[in-house]
């Protein structure tokens, strides 16, 4: 069962913009946060941006993307997306919507992943 669907992404030069989004159920969206992460081959996995999905929908940033990437969300949608702007060569990678944190900060361990989606930035 699908539980995370993932979209955008793509190719960009750099300083550039794209945009990702991730729909959950409404279950899925309504357990506490969802965050965004990305993997570089060879490396581990990476939070960027995290949101609480209830409340006032605190988010966490990367020190990496601040101030350029910004986390958000639809509750009527069951919804989070990504903005990215003044992208960098830095950051291609591949970027997965995570749901449901179950320990540690926002960019702890998630229950439920997404398959991915590519992003690519060239210089």
């Amino acid at each position: 069962q699908v539980q995370l669907v993932e979209s955008g992404g793509g190719s960009v030069q750099a300083g550039g913009s794209l945009r990702l989004s991730c729909t959950a159920s409404r279950y899925t969206y309504n357990r506490n946060w969802m965050a965004w992460f990305r993997q570089v081959p060879g490396k581990e996995r990476a939070g960027v941006a995290a949101i609480a999905t209830g409340g006032g929908g605190t988010t966490r940033y990367a020190d990496s993307v601040k101030g350029r990437f910004t986390i958000s969300r639809d509750s009527a949608n069951n919804t989070i997306s990504l903005q990215m702007n003044s992208l960098k060569p830095e950051d291609t990678a591949m970027y997965y919507c995570a749901a449901y944190l179950i320990h540690g900060s926002p960019f702890g361990e998630y229950e439920t992943w997404g398959q991915g989606t590519q992003v690519t930035v060239s210089s």
